[in-house]
């Protein structure tokens, strides 16, 4: 998911609603400038702390839905090939209690995807503009990444329905995928250009929508946009 999605991702913002019940619309200078902070304070690594689970904060921002939204249509693809990753069972748990030995997995999850898979686009693995499916050849892009970390955490026991995929624009104001784990802290973001795994608000990123935990159906995150702040490394 590159450039070429970005204006179509863009296109389905909508108002997002603080706690107080006001309305906020999204503005693209306001995201231009948010883009521009968040390139001029990204760093080459990670603090080395953003990994241990001593300081993981006790309460995350809450990232909620405002409405539906249409999921991509490569994701419909996705789908079609591999329904039980798409299908969603509400007696599971909405979110992961987070332990040190929980975290230690899905931070270990994520740094070894990270290393196991070489970017590639979709246009020069498929020839396709945009395609979901697992890195299986040992190449892919943003969502390949992402569903693979989803399929080795609920192989270990992580509640799926508690591991959705998020669309967002990124700090080039492109479209990206990254992945969502809902812990009784709040939302952690596992993503393919840091090995560390941050709080929602505290990725450079503007949430656009995810899968949604009670159905099939995608909902809109309204445009939020987190907290500008580094993020490590420029793997594609």
């Amino acid at each position: 998911m590159r450039d070429h999605q970005a204006r179509d991702v863009a296109a389905e913002v909508v108002p997002a609603r603080t706690s107080g019940g006001r309305e906020r619309s999204l503005r693209f200078g306001m995201i231009a400038g948010a883009i521009m902070l968040a390139m001029m304070t990204m760093l080459d690594a990670a603090p080395a702390q953003a990994q241990q689970y001593a300081t993981v904060p006790e309460r995350v921002t809450p990232l909620e839905a405002v409405g539906d939204a249409r999921p991509i249509p490569a994701w419909r693809v996705f789908c079609q090939r591999h329904p039980l990753e798409c299908a969603v069972d509400p007696r599971e748990a909405g979110h992961v209690t987070l332990t040190p030995q929980i975290w230690a997995l899905i931070t270990r999850v994520n740094r070894e995807v990270n290393a196991a898979i070489a970017p590639m686009t979709d246009m020069e693995q498929w020839g396709t503009a945009d395609s979901w499916d697992f890195p299986e050849a040992g190449y892919g892009d943003c969502e390949d990444y992402q569903l693979l970390k989803r399929r080795r955490l609920a192989d270990a026991g992580l509640p799926r329905r508690a591991m959705r995929m998020n669309v967002v624009l990124d700090t080039r104001n492109e479209g990206h995928a990254v992945l969502e784990v809902r812990t009784d802290r709040g939302v952690f973001i596992l993503d393919n250009v840091t090995d560390a795994v941050l709080p929602w608000d505290e990725t450079p990123y503007v949430y656009i929508k995810r899968e949604g935990r009670d159905d099939a159906r995608w909902v809109s995150l309204g445009g939020v946009a987190a907290s500008p702040t580094a993020v490590a490394g420029t793997r594609r």
